[in-house]
């Protein structure tokens, strides 16, 4: 009897078994379903850059970071789009090459406008040397004189402001560009993202910056043998010993080329999201009044989730958490995840008011297999003011769950039928020899040894860790789930990415991307979406601080009412990501015939103000006025 009890338990265990191992088995499209749900897209891909002469493969470190730099050596690619030559459209491209760590600008390849120098951004006259190199680069009016000037933040020292002295419609420069301490003394910070956006209300950008590496530590001074600063994470998933972020609200002095008066209100920070280490950093307005959320992006430890709770001159934010049921596994609660946030996008799905955040984790097969998160919304926004949070992860559901070691996500309108493609960024060093299993070992271990470099072991040149997979081409199918479809278009190549900026860099309008690359060239990706629809580029703009010029609406939003394409919902945040900064223009897909009615919302200093219009195939630029008016120009 007690046989037959045990070999009926053995033949239950293994059903169970098998049952759940099926159930991990992830749904996969055929060959043929790949070319068919495929057809709709196409891209023309293109080198933004070649290899610098002197180009290397790691960088210099601290003594005590020798023996793994590859690791630390491990991000820095960063792009940005804009327009720098008023020409309508982002032609010119800010990109960081951590080959030689430079901030350069050039015109975008494939766009059609005419080509110039390649133009090296330096901070003249500022300290700066070999211990220091860029990470990120934020276009925006900063002194809202109508041109754009460019935010630079690096490892090694806090921020520089190159302000903008030649105006709009000038050939790029150096000398166009005056260099400018954001703090003053400055600081040695290692800052790896940064977002713009009116966080107060009063009308002005803000800036944050999120930190990396303790302040004060001199990671890339080999001389920096007597650094105690000089600390890992504390932990694989709870680690809250980074530098610390920094918040600063800024009001334009009313001068052209003048560094806007800065108050820092990084007080205004939770604790627990001051000292994370964070990679990205997402804006989004979730409770209707203009004033956008925070969700930050944090390595090796929870992600932070903050209501905005602010008024002009008074940044208040609360951090919350999401609440657990049986069914939701720890990590995968807002705010709660143990795992490596790396990169966030919104996207809003089938007339949702509130979007889907999506979350890049590290996914890597056999290895670090965490999640991606996709946060669906499962209420309404006001919860989020009585600190409740109404959002789901079903990104196993949607099919976005694992991709890799992921880094910057974006989302975007390929084709203009009215839903948003995703394209992620991923890898991480690219060799011959395999270290994964040295890095399990690390992951593994005792978090009380994690901090200390000593305990780390070997990563450098050679060496490879999730280096060889592809960028996924997210494509929602009719059912609601995604498929990767790279491997059709033919952009699964395996490049080590960090970065995309999204554009319609040559004005056909069509959505095309530029991709930042780890120690190799970086990619422009032209689409050539067959049959697409119509589109509508949309440029939306504020009264600016000086004389009769105005600045990008950071922050305004729109939401589309076509009939014969879906409810399209857009909120002007360029920034939002890992290290890559899309244009300040919205797209929207337009009907066949007619316009597309649209409702634009913006914040004034009489309160928020709206306006509806009628828009028209191809760019448009509206001016959001403080009386409420929106002129059409």
């Amino acid at each position: 009897m007690r046989l037959l009890f045990r070999g009926a338990t053995v033949i239950v265990a293994l059903a169970v078994i098998t049952t759940m191992g099926l159930m991990t088995i992830r749904p996969s499209l055929s060959e043929a379903e790949q070319t068919t749900r495929a057809a709709p897209y196409g891209f023309d891909v293109l080198d933004l850059n070649s290899e610098p002469p002197g180009a290397r493969s790691e960088r210099e470190v601290a003594p005590a970071l020798e023996h793994f730099r590859g690791w630390i050596s491990a991000v820095g690619a960063g792009v940005a789009l804009t327009d720098l030559r008023d020409m309508g459209r982002p032609t010119d491209a800010c990109l960081i090459d951590p080959r030689d760590d430079s901030v350069t600008l050039r015109s975008v390849p494939g766009s059609g406008a005419p080509d110039y120098p390649v133009v090296e951004l330096l901070p003249e006259g500022l300290p700066y040397d070999h211990t220091m190199a860029p990470m990120g680069c934020v276009p925006a009016d900063y002194d809202e004189d109508g041109d754009t000037d460019l935010l630079v933040y690096y490892w090694g020292r806090s921020p520089v402001l190159f302000m903008n002295t030649e105006g709009p419609g000038a050939t790029p420069d150096a000398a166009n560009f005056t260099p400018h301490e954001l703090v003053e003394p400055v600081q040695v910070w290692n800052s790896t993202a940064a977002n713009v956006g009116d966080l107060d209300g009063d009308g002005h950008l803000d800036i944050l910056i999120g930190n990396y590496f303790p302040d004060g530590a001199r990671v890339l001074d080999p001389e920096a043998d007597d650094d105690t600063r000089m600390e890992m994470q504390q932990s694989m998933g709870l680690a809250r010993n980074a530098g610390t972020n920094k918040v600063y609200l800024t009001e334009p002095t009313g001068e052209a080329d003048e560094v806007p008066v800065l108050v820092d209100a990084s007080d205004a920070l939770p604790e627990k999201a001051s000292t994370a280490w964070t990679l990205a950093i997402g804006f989004q307005d979730l409770t209707d009044d203009a004033l956008p959320e925070i969700y930050l992006g944090n390595d090796f430890g929870n992600d932070s989730f903050l209501v905005n709770h602010s008024s002009p001159g008074q940044l208040r934010l609360k951090l919350l958490k999401g609440e657990r049921d049986i069914t939701v596994p720890k990590s995968k609660v807002v705010g709660n995840g143990s795992f490596k946030g790396m990169g966030v996008a919104f996207t809003y799905t089938d007339g949702a008011e509130l979007p889907t955040i999506v979350v890049s984790n590290i996914t890597s097969p056999y290895a670090l297999h965490e999640s991606n998160f996709a946060f669906v919304p499962t209420g309404d926004g006001s919860e989020l003011l009585d600190d409740t949070i109404p959002y789901h992860d079903e990104s196993e559901s949607l099919g976005l769950s694992r991709s890799g070691w992921s880094w910057d996500v974006k989302a975007g309108d390929f084709n203009n039928d009215g839903v948003d493609e995703l394209f992620q960024a991923t890898g991480f060093l690219s060799g011959d020899t395999d270290r994964w299993p040295e890095l399990q070992e690390i992951a593994m271990g005792n978090d009380e040894l994690l901090k200390y470099p000593w305990a780390w072991t070997n990563f450098q040149t050679g060496d490879d860790v999730s280096g060889s997979e592809t960028n996924p081409f997210w494509v929602r199918g009719p059912e609601g789930r995604y498929a990767d479809l790279a491997a059709p278009l033919g952009l699964a190549e395996p490049d080590v990415s960090r970065a995309y900026a999204f554009g319609d860099v040559n004005g056909d309008g069509l959505l095309d991307a530029v991709l930042a690359n780890q120690w190799q060239d970086s990619r422009v990706l032209i689409n050539e979406a067959p049959d697409a629809a119509p589109g509508i580029c949309l440029r939306l703009l504020r009264p600016a601080a000086v004389g009769d010029a105005h600045r990008p609406a950071l922050g305004a939003r729109v939401v589309s009412a076509g009939d014969d394409v879906p409810v399209q919902t857009r909120q002007l945040y360029p920034a939002n990501g890992h290290v890559g900064v899309s244009d300040d223009i919205l797209y929207l897909a337009a009907p066949a015939t007619g316009d597309l009615p649209v409702t634009v919302e913006w914040l004034t200093e009489g309160g928020i103000r709206s306006a509806e219009l009628e828009l028209s195939p191809g760019p448009s630029t509206v001016e959001l006025n403080d009386d409420g008016t929106a002129v059409l120009r």
